[in-house]
């Protein structure tokens, strides 16, 4: 007979971004290691029904499961971490929940009653959080937010009530908080780790785990001693985690300071010494040094913000772990290059060039005007979704049709070569009509891909509308590119080469979803390794 999961709570407080999702994950690395079948899920109290209409420049990156779900960037470190493939069922949004209560209310499912918070929102949260944790021995719950925001009082006390329903033995509490550092008196702080720490008790939670986050190391007997004091919290549950050199590092620190062996006594989980022999060797040769440094610039229109772009940095970052070289990315600022005659200065000193995904018209020039550039001069080029588009765009404005184009970019134009696909005519702004998730690729013999790939059929995420105007495909070789991989049905372009090149490829669909740190993703290893060969 399957065992009940166990469930673990991580929530956060004093300020966001302290790193829950890394925290999260971090704890189902442990106990992966340990032999525990291990879900994780991000209840997230925004009213969104999903992350897929959020700005990117505010929220990150939205990323792909493998089922077509919209979610937050926190699903991508789950994924890497526990290289695990998630479902929608991990990514819950509070619209979506409400969404569903107001259409059984409107189909008279609750027979008249008054439709309430507590207890119809609480249930059907714990409803999802349960649907989620069948067959696993540990489920993990991140509560997005900080204790004391508008959005979250009924998710918190969703948790409350299913870790009294389940018992003490079988729930767990993690309150990641933050400690600042006053230069003044060069001292770290307790005293809103303490805060958020009784504003999560006055919700009915008492926290079992403390992760105490800081930008400074500090002395950890006496904090650990000072927090444990003031927060009821066992030291033997206190992890102190002033910043990492990487955040692969976590899991370790965490196993270091006990917390692993603390959650599965807590939970009275069977458990084997842990296994984290690779996981070590990946962080050692993080933090090692390397040579030679390759410098990659990506083109993009939201600046300097890494988590717009997550898994496209960790994916050429664990391909330059595999290739044990340094990696310098630099940004190249699309809507400047749309604007410049003469792009060589911007690429001066690079060694290739990515060509991330995107939506909009805002700077797509000037990321057609990069695509033609590598095309031109040969450099190593890597796109994704918007990049494939723009590579075929460029291959064809390179060949003398100066007025190729896109649907999304011009609509009524002449020689649109990326278009909307036939079956989505007519629901361009409504939701739900763009590929999202898995689909099959079957990759041409003899290409740079299938070489990398090791192997003819492939299975990769997308997340677009527009799609490679089929009829302009028979003219792709004398434009320079070759459609190397398509649909099972060869209906659908999803990736193209360039001819008599030392590496451009891109794909249609979102390579660097499955990438894992690792395991790095094959067209990711392609085009570090074809920088590699120029140094």
């Amino acid at each position: 007979m399957a065992r009940e999961p166990k469930y673990i709570f991580v929530t956060g407080g004093v300020l966001s971004g302290l790193g829950k999702g890394i925290t999260a994950a971090s704890i189902g690395n442990i106990l992966q290691a340990r032999g525990l079948k291990v879900n994780i899920q991000k209840l997230d109290p925004y009213l969104n029904v999903d992350a897929g209409t959020l700005n990117p420049a505010e929220h990150g990156e939205c990323f792909v499961t493998k089922d077509g779900a919209e979610t937050d960037l926190d699903l991508g470190h789950y994924e890497r971490f526990l290289n695990i493939q998630l479902t929608n069922k991990s990514s819950v949004m509070s619209g979506r929940i409400l969404r569903n209560l107001i259409n059984d209310e409107r189909a008279g499912k609750f027979l008249g009653k008054t439709v309430q918070m507590v207890p119809h929102l609480t249930n059907a949260t714990i409803d999802v959080v349960e649907q989620a944790a069948e067959g696993f021995d540990v489920h993990i719950v991140e509560i997005g937010g900080t204790v004391g925001d508008y959005e979250s009082p009924a998710f918190f006390e969703a948790i409350r009530e299913l870790g009294a329903k389940v018992g003490a033995k079988n729930s767990l509490n993690v309150q990641v908080v933050y400690m600042p550092y006053l230069s003044t008196s060069q001292e770290i702080k307790t005293k809103p780790a303490q805060n958020a720490v009784r504003d999560l008790r006055s919700m009915g939670i008492v926290p079992n785990v403390l992760v105490a986050r800081s930008e400074q190391a500090t002395s950890g007997d006496k904090i650990r001693a000072k927090l444990s004091a003031f927060c009821g919290v066992p030291e033997t549950g206190i992890a102190i985690l002033p910043n990492a050199r990487t955040v692969y590092e976590v899991p370790l620190t965490l196993e270091e300071q006990g917390i692993g062996n603390y959650i599965v006594d807590w939970l009275d989980l069977p458990s084997h010494k842990p296994e984290l022999t690779d996981w070590k060797k990946l962080v050692e040769t993080i933090l090692s040094k390397r040579s030679p440094t390759v410098k990659v610039g990506v083109v993009a229109k939201y600046m300097d913000n890494q988590d717009t772009y997550m898994s496209v940095f960790e994916a050429l970052r664990a391909a330059a772990w595999e290739h044990k070289v340094d990696l310098d990315i630099q940004w190249v600022d699309a809507e400047k290059l749309q604007k410049t005659a003469d792009p060589t200065d911007l690429f001066a000193g690079l060694d290739g060039i990515v060509v991330p995904g995107g939506f909009g018209s805002r700077g797509v020039e000037g990321k057609i005007a990069a695509a033609q550039y590598a095309l031109t001069n040969k450099m190593p080029y890597l796109g994704l979704c918007l990049g494939m588009q723009v590579g075929v765009i460029a291959a064809a404005r390179n060949a003398g049709l100066t007025k190729a184009s896109s649907e999304e970019l011009d609509p009524k134009g002449s020689e649109l070569v990326i278009a909307t696909m036939h079956d989505q005519k007519g629901k361009e702004n409504t939701g739900g009509t763009m590929r999202l998730g898995d689909y099959p690729c079957v990759i041409q013999k003899g290409s740079k891909a299938v070489e990398l790939y090791g192997s003819d059929t492939i299975t990769e995420r997308h997340r677009h509308r527009y799609e490679a105007n089929n009829e302009y495909v028979a003219q792709y070789e004398s434009w320079g590119i070759i459609p190397v991989g398509k649909s099972p049905d060869g209906t659908l372009v999803e990736m193209i080469e360039a001819k008599n090149h030392p590496f451009f490829l891109a794909s249609q669909f979102h390579p660097e979803f499955l990438s894992r740190p690792n395991v790095p993703h094959p067209m990711f290893l392609g085009f570090i390794g074809s920088l590699k060969k120029k140094h």
